[in-house]
């Protein structure tokens, strides 16, 4: 982990923005507190609250957008593998989440089941980016003041159980998250049999059919190609 600061005040806490986030209402009123705000091109997540918090902030729009092109997942997982305490903050009306009419409000709930199961993170819901901004102080306060860490820049994951590191390598198959990394693990109990599995004995997997299982198979036999 590279500390880009190793001692902070002790009345007065730092957070880390993502260069993205730097000219947000957010990051306006985070100015109205007295916070040490540092613009950064951060890897991971949208605030750094401390050297185990990191924050996703998703508006209503920004939630839905990211489930239709699948970038809320990879985000999450990388949020969650990067931060002991990874947290996600909506912003807005959480009513708006289900008149979309582009999308089914199943499609929605499954979204919320796995933050919550799958990648057992925290939502905090905000009205607005006053909220939000002052929701992310708290946290800084909290850690930082209240509980003396540190906040930096984490360059590198935190530490995986092997039970973590197979659902990792698995979740690294086309066609495959983490929730489904786990079922091919508890089917077939080790990532060798999964590698060594037909497409046959793939597809008998629940929720697994031809297109996956060929997808994975291709993977595996393809020759490497610079």
């Amino acid at each position: 982990m590279k500390n880009i600061q190793k001692a902070l005040p002790l009345d007065r806490p730092m957070v880390f923005v993502d260069h993205r986030e730097s000219s947000s209402n957010v990051t306006r009123h985070l100015k109205e507190y007295d916070i040490l705000i540092t613009p950064k091109q951060l890897e991971v997540g949208d605030y750094i609250c401390s050297d185990q918090v990191g924050v996703e902030r998703k508006t209503m729009n920004d939630f839905l957008q990211s489930i239709i092109d699948k970038r809320l997942f990879n985000q999450l997982e990388n949020l969650s593998n990067t931060f002991e305490k990874p947290i996600l903050i909506m912003e807005g009306n959480p009513d708006v989440l289900f008149l979309n009419r582009n999308m089914h409000t199943n499609a929605i709930r499954g979204a919320l089941a796995c933050i919550a199961v799958d990648y057992s993170m925290p939502i905090i819901w905000t009205q607005n980016s006053r909220e939000t901004a002052s929701q992310i102080y708290w946290i800084a306060h909290r850690e930082q003041i209240d509980d003396r860490k540190e906040a930096s820049i984490r360059c590198n994951k935190k530490a995986f159980t092997l039970k973590q590191q197979q659902e990792y390598l698995i979740a690294g198959l086309p066609g495959i998250n983490t929730s489904r990394a786990k079922k091919l693990l508890e089917h077939f109990k080790t990532p060798e049999r999964i590698f060594r599995a037909s497409e046959e004995k793939l597809k008998k997997v629940n929720g697994f059919g031809d297109k996956t299982a060929k997808r994975i198979k291709d993977l595996l036999k393809r020759k490497y190609k610079e």
